[in-house]
């Protein structure tokens, strides 16, 4: 039987996924990071991006995050993200639209607009659309 870490993903209104995985990738403020069963301690920053459960059955589970904190100890990763959605529950439709406005937005340079909000507003958009296609990529490999 393989090593299992334990594995809790929160948002700021429930929990989203609790479960052991083999294996979990997040993307940390330096990069992605691997994480399994027995990992060193630590705690990152999280930025918007895909993270990935791993599970015993070599399934994987995926997931968007719009930024927060992963915490992770010898046999526990928590996610506490502001904002997490099942990678099946992104909205393909609405994540190009916000996409556009806010590329519009930096484009027209007017005075009145806050160009730290859209900036993120355009950074969680692509990552959600980058996930999606992520989760594609590797169901065609399957496929």
């Amino acid at each position: 039987m393989a090593m299992t870490i334990h594995v809790d993903i929160v948002s700021a209104e429930a929990s989203v996924h609790s479960g052991v995985a083999t294996m979990v990738f997040a993307p940390a403020a330096g990069g992605e990071v691997g994480i399994l069963p027995r990992h060193t301690p630590f705690i990152s920053r999280l930025v918007p991006g895909e993270v990935r459960v791993r599970t015993p059955e070599n399934g994987e589970e995926c997931f968007y995050v719009s930024g927060g904190i992963v915490e992770v100890q010898p046999h526990v990763v928590t996610v506490l993200a502001d904002t997490v959605m099942r990678a099946h529950d992104i909205d393909e439709a609405k994540a190009l639209q916000a996409r556009e406005r806010a590329m519009d937005l930096l484009r027209d340079r007017r005075a009145d607009v806050d160009y730290a909000r859209v900036h993120s507003e355009l950074l969680e958009a692509v990552a959600q659309l980058r996930t999606l296609q992520n989760v594609r990529e590797r169901l065609k490999g399957r496929g």
